[in-house]
């Protein structure tokens, strides 16, 4: 197929991790149980910190945002799945792929630089704690997510719009779970350089200086709270940030194991380990933040005592 009619009528088959018929009735059921996990846990922590004006803080404010994005993220990709698992027809358009990776691309980005502007947060809480109330104003907390989401955006059309340049030729199947860059640029029978080269500078701004920002943040963060003399405050200083410590390390390890690998090395294995960060991660990141958090605990509690006794 040449470049002028690659979106005309054409299609992926996307065959996911397995094509035998009793692994995809597991497959199946595994992704439902894990897709409603994820909408229900994402679903819980919006509401509760929307209704409850004790967590109308920065901290919540972003964590609120970032469990938008994961809700959106696992939509995106695991509904048409599941479809495909129960389906004999596989495909999906020319159209429908580009939009997923769309999303896909741009979403995987918004969700790493909240976890930045997360750890800035942290870093001001704790290393500026007299300062907190000035510093993380609404006005800035808007912005910050503003340009989260203008620079997410922007990612994922230069991706998207780069990736209808390239020619695709001979099999069409996907042994993936959704349109993924990475998959896509080794089917590719064009010269994708200019892709490779863009997919690096890009992602070394997006990624690599956001992570680095955190380390930053984190070492700062660390070294403060290192001098706090009293062990009960120093405790109390460091569990303010370990949920999201917890969710920068899952999101970042699971993304390294995807990625931090050249192009020419992506197999059909590293299926399973993008299960992890495109499905795994947004369902946990919920639990990671409610389970040792009082306040959010409490809020939650209110939340289902208000929705039971409406039922009543």
């Amino acid at each position: 197929m040449d470049g002028g009619n690659q979106s005309e009528g054409s299609e992926f088959l996307l065959l996911g991790m397995s094509e035998s018929p009793e692994q995809q009735q597991i497959l199946f059921w595994m992704f439902l149980v894990m897709y409603l996990v994820t909408v229900v846990g994402n679903v819980l922590i919006i509401l509760a910190i929307s209704s409850d004006s004790r967590l109308h803080t920065p901290m919540y404010f972003f964590l609120a945002n970032l469990s938008f994005t994961d809700l959106f993220f696992v939509t995106n990709t695991i509904p048409k799945m599941l479809v495909n698992l129960q389906s004999q027809n596989k495909a999906i358009s020319y159209a429908g792929c580009l939009t997923q990776l769309y999303f896909l691309v741009s979403l995987v980005a918004l969700d790493n630089l909240i976890l930045a502007v997360m750890a800035y947060d942290r870093y001001v809480a704790i290393c500026c704690p007299l300062h907190y109330t000035t510093a993380m104003s609404p006005k800035l907390c808007i912005l910050l997510l503003s340009l989260c989401w203008v620079l997410s955006v922007l990612y994922g059309l230069i991706h998207t719009i780069l990736m209808t340049r390239v020619t695709f030729c001979g099999s069409r199947k996907i042994h993936y779970i959704f349109c993924e860059m990475y998959v896509l640029l080794r089917m590719a029978c064009s010269n994708i350089q200019i892709n490779h080269t863009v997919l690096i500078a890009t992602g070394c701004f997006i990624f690599l200086i956001p992570f680095g920002f955190v380390i930053i943040s984190y070492v700062l963060i660390i070294r403060a709270i290192l001098r706090i003399p009293s062990v009960s405050k120093k405790y109390k200083a460091f569990s303010t940030c370990a949920s999201h410590l917890g969710a920068v390390s899952l999101f970042y390890g699971t993304l390294c194991m995807v990625y931090l690998k050249p192009l020419h090395t992506f197999s059909v294995k590293d299926s399973v380990a993008t299960v992890m960060y495109a499905v795994v991660t947004p369902m946990m990141n919920p639990f990671i933040y409610s389970l040792r958090n009082k306040d959010m605990h409490g809020a939650l509690g209110r939340l289902l005592d208000k929705h039971f006794k409406r039922l009543t």
